[in-house]
């Protein structure tokens, strides 16, 4: 391959720091490679050049690719497997055998969940669980104190602490004590210091914007003295700062590295001239960035599109017709939330559209607001269960009492509201409550299954309680309530409730089966298909508080900017941004950042 004069200066690179710059589709990949090729050509042994890549995917690719270009044996790795290098050495001289705890089979949320559960003796939701091992990850990828401000979770110190330390009595490590516990293996055991600092001559670190603060200082402790460190990275596609990544350290690497030399890759060879113009002017509105050009090596194709549409099932159809047009061509639909792609699954699996998914993280089906309404349902038609009752009564009008429960339970197998009348020296108004409650649930077997999911948050007043559960627990009830909308959906297309726990069944089924390769349609969050390109890219669910979400401070709506950047930069040759005039069943505002593109275009 022959490369750009922009290319081919960033592949001369020799000695010391270098950072490339590199924008959407220009070829990152194309100039790591060819800068392998060329330190072997200059005598550099290929042995001593290790070339870390962000995730095992991508370093199996570069090692395949790297493969058609030479038979040299050049070293591939991400940089936690070259941590856990170090921690085997140092433990193993210690006389001790760490393990690394599985996160791929939920181990971590079940040690965090029982650390919880011990410390305060209640349940912790999903939701909470989630967003308690997320900040654990980002407060130790960015070596930040791990205090309860910091991670605006009460009780976060606790948490973390106690976790640390049944991580230490069962000898065991996560996937971030690996950088962390190396960088400290390092500083303290100078003999291992100098065992890795020797090892190799030349560091390539490709995403360099998903690096941690953590992951540089790593990368800055093994390349010394000599830091022969080359970086390939684009800030405008710094996204994970859920994960500890932040730009900040690149934008300020001259500090770091005084006498660092810069490259840039403005030539995007993936893009229409369309897309690069417009998602040039789009990104260019965020203040903390590398200011660059991003020049388009193709001509104008086809506009970007941008269509206002009834709601999300006028999504999927417009979707469902433009791939029947060109059915040859490679589409991705990309998404903010993994739930978006609950509803199009259902659409399109009924449309018989094969896709595969990437990144699917769903946690939809085992959901506590899912659960509650399929249970409030399902007591419709069995008033006996008074297990059922049990985990819902306080979720719904009627002010049903423990002490209630407990008679209820004492008298099992009878009509659980009809036996509650004989509670002793029941208030006459508590009896007229009780009365309602049988008439709601007598109506609520009686209607469709959509209407039935409707009077459970209205006439039964479960939405009441996630307002008051959100107001609580610092949740957004509007969040909760699309785990509802969008079980509502898919029971708009059955004719009963036993055909909905089918349905549901099926598709959490079918959302488990290994991706279909010979389909040209992939559905994707867009955090996970960064790196990835198709010929025409729909990013849908365009709507105020979705894309982008709500932020109070810059740096988090810079993120988000650039979240939506990285969306618009995976398309060839047609972008098409849908936003629904009614989402979640209710009337919506579209992205404020569709109404900046209109003005752009």
């Amino acid at each position: 391959m022959k490369l750009s004069s922009e290319q081919l200066c960033a592949t001369e690179h020799l000695t010391g720091p270098a950072l490339t710059l590199a924008v959407p589709g220009s070829g990152k990949t194309t100039v790591l490679l060819n800068r392998l090729l060329r330190l072997m050509a200059r005598g550099v042994d290929p042995s001593r050049i290790l070339t870390i890549t962000f995730s095992k995917s991508a370093q199996l690719d570069m090692k395949r690719r790297f493969g058609a270009l030479s038979q040299a044996s050049c070293p591939f790795m991400t940089l936690h497997a070259f941590s856990y290098r170090i921690l085997r050495d140092y433990y193993r001289k210690k006389g001790r055998d760490m393990r690394l705890i599985d996160e791929q089979s939920g181990k971590k949320f079940e040690i965090i969940r029982r650390i919880y559960g011990d410390l305060f003796n209640r349940r912790l939701s999903d939701e909470n669980l989630e967003h308690i091992v997320t900040t654990i990850s980002a407060v130790k990828n960015a070596m930040l104190p791990p205090t309860d401000s910091t991670a605006r979770i009460k009780g976060f110190t606790q948490i973390y602490q106690a976790y640390e330390t049944y991580k230490n009595e069962n000898s065991l490590i996560d996937f971030d004590d690996m950088i962390l516990q190396a960088i400290a293996i390092l500083k303290s055991d100078k003999a291992l210091l100098k065992k890795y600092q020797s090892r190799y001559d030349f560091y390539q670190l490709d995403e360099g914007q998903d690096t941690s603060r953590a992951q540089f200082e790593l990368l800055h402790i093994l390349s010394a003295p000599a830091h022969n460190l080359f970086m390939v990275a684009d800030d405008d596609q710094s996204i994970y700062a859920f994960r500890g990544a932040s730009p900040d350290y690149l934008l300020h690497i001259n500090k770091v590295y005084p006498d660092i030399t810069l490259y840039y890759l403005k030539h995007n060879y993936r893009s229409s001239k369309n897309i690069v113009d417009l998602s040039h002017q789009f990104i260019s509105q965020n203040t903390r960035r590398f200011v660059k050009d991003m020049r388009s090596s193709k001509d104008y194709a086809s506009p970007v599109k941008i269509f206002k549409v009834r709601d999300t099932s006028h999504q999927y159809d417009l979707i469902v017709k433009t791939m029947a047009q060109a059915p040859e061509k490679s589409y991705a639909v990309l998404y903010r939330n993994n739930l978006s792609s609950l509803g199009l699954v259902e659409y399109l699996e009924r449309h018989k559209v094969d896709f595969n998914i990437h990144g699917n993280r769903l946690r939809f089906f085992r959901h506590f607001v899912v659960t509650d309404i399929l249970n409030i349902i399902h007591f419709s038609y069995n008033t006996t269960d008074s297990s059922l009752f049990s985990s819902f009564y306080y979720k719904i009008r009627g002010y049903i009492s423990k002490k209630h429960i407990a008679y209820i339970k004492a008298h099992s197998g009878s009509d659980v509201l009809k036996t509650l009348l004989g509670y002793p020296d029941l208030p006459s108004y508590y009896r007229d409550t009780l009365f309602s409650l049988m008439h709601d649930f007598k109506v609520l077997r009686s209607l469709s299954v959509a209407d039935q999911i409707e009077y459970v948050l209205n006439a039964l007043g479960y939405r009441d309680y996630l307002v008051d559960f959100s107001e609580k627990f610092g949740f957004s009830h509007t969040s909760l309530l699309e785990f509802a909308h969008m079980l509502k959906y898919i029971a708009g297309s059955v004719l009963s409730f036993d055909e909905l726990l089918g349905r549901l069944q099926y598709l959490e089924e079918l959302l488990k089966k290994p991706q279909l390769r010979q389909t040209r349609c992939t559905l994707s969050t867009i955090h996970s298909v960064k790196g990835l390109e198709y010929d025409t890219v729909f990013i849908i669910d365009a709507v105020d508080g979705v894309l982008p979400l709500p932020t109070t401070n810059r740096t988090d709506a810079e993120e988000e900017r650039r979240l939506f950047y990285v969306a618009m930069t995976r398309a060839r040759e047609e972008l098409y941004i849908l936003a629904p005039k009614i989402y979640n069943g209710k009337l919506t505002a579209v992205s404020a950042f569709i109404d900046e593109l209109s003005h752009y275009s």
